[in-house]
């Protein structure tokens, strides 16, 4: 049983069906499929994660996390594939941003609790330091979230992983302001080591037969530059 936070598209996202799709479902059902498994994945906000999952309310977490050192401390972390930041404006937008410090002053959207909230935090800090205008952030549950405030001109702009950004773009309901800003790699996690070690060797037989490329180039996802997926970080105490 995994966590998915399905606001996110293209690696989670809910269709027109009620069903659940997108890279990281994909994902999922694979890697159950060759553990002899059926992928169950549990929907919930992204703050509660981590939590419920120490609690043993679930197995893993599968959502596209941004890995940190901090994380991998909390639970067993394989990262698969690399991500970064893209901060967007309305379609119709006057805004420009030429730097993350170019932002000083400004209203900004953003997930709560996620690695680019910190991002944003970090620069406002350094920013604040510089002497320049403190950022306003206002953080929200879910990504869908951050863009409804966007499209009804309660932020200046909005910072989502790139996967996201880039998808909002598409659509036409967002524009590309900044785009690829503090890369990390993004992680599933689990609560067991023997489960993240049974997942970590299926991971890289996808690697060796194909699977791996196929599915995560159908999202134009970044694989890792070591083409080798390995749990990373110290693991729960």
């Amino acid at each position: 049983m995994l966590s998915t936070n399905p606001t996110l598209r293209p690696l989670q996202y809910i269709d027109t069906t009620g069903e659940l799709k997108g890279m990281n479902v994909e994902l999922a059902n694979e890697i159950a499929k060759r553990l002899c498994l059926k992928a169950e994945l549990v929907r919930m906000d992204f703050p509660a994660m981590i939590p419920a999952l120490k609690a043993g309310r679930f197995d893993g977490i599968n959502t596209g996390m941004f890995y940190t050192d901090e994380r991998a401390k909390m639970m067993w972390a394989i990262p698969y594939a690399m991500s970064a930041i893209d901060v967007v404006g309305a379609p119709s937008t006057k805004v420009a941003v030429a730097s993350p410090e170019a932002m000083e002053g400004m209203t900004v959207g953003v997930e709560t609790d996620s690695y680019q909230e910190r991002w944003l935090r970090t620069v406002d800090k350094e920013n604040q330091a510089k002497g320049k205008k403190a950022m306003k952030i206002n953080a929200f549950p879910t990504a869908s979230d951050v863009m409804a405030a966007l499209r009804a001109g309660q932020l200046d702009v909005a910072a989502f992983p790139n996967y996201a950004g880039g998808a909002f773009v598409k659509s036409g309901i967002a524009k590309m302001l900044l785009p690829a800003q503090g890369g990390s790699p993004t992680m599933m996690s689990f609560r067991s080591k023997v489960v993240a070690d049974a997942v970590v060797k299926v991971y890289n037989d996808m690697v060796q037969d194909g699977t791996y490329d196929r599915i995560l180039g159908g999202y134009a996802m970044t694989r890792l530059p070591e083409r080798v997926i390995a749990i990373r970080g110290e693991g729960p105490k």
